[in-house]
C-alpha cells in the first residue's frame, strides 16, 4: 500500500472526519493514520510573483506546432 497525504480541516466542534480511498487490495488490512498540522503555505509578494514569471521566458524549448485542426460543419440557416 503507497503512502497517501490528504489535507483536511478540523470542524468547529474540534473533530476531524476523513474517508480515504484505499481501494478494494486494501480490504481489511491494518493501517495507521498520522495526523501532524499542516505547516501553512507563505503568500507571495506581487513583486515575487512577477518576478517568477520573468524567470519563465526563454525556458520552453521546443517547437510550437498547431496540429490540423479539422473542417467546420455547414449546416442549414436557421
Amino acid at each position: 500500500m503507497n503512502r497517501i497525504v490528504v489535507k483536511s480541516k478540523v470542524g468547529s466542534d474540534g473533530v476531524l472526519n476523513l474517508t480515504l480511498p484505499v481501494g478494494m487490495q486494501a480490504a481489511g488490512k491494518d493501517v495507521q493514520v498520522t495526523v501532524e498540522p499542516a505547516t501553512p503555505q507563505q503568500a507571495i509578494t506581487q513583486a515575487e510573483w512577477a518576478a517568477w514569471v520573468q524567470s519563465l521566458a526563454g525556458t520552453w524549448q521546443g517547437n510550437f506546432e498547431r496540429p490540423p485542426q479539422g473542417h467546420l460543419e455547414e449546416r442549414d440557416p436557421l
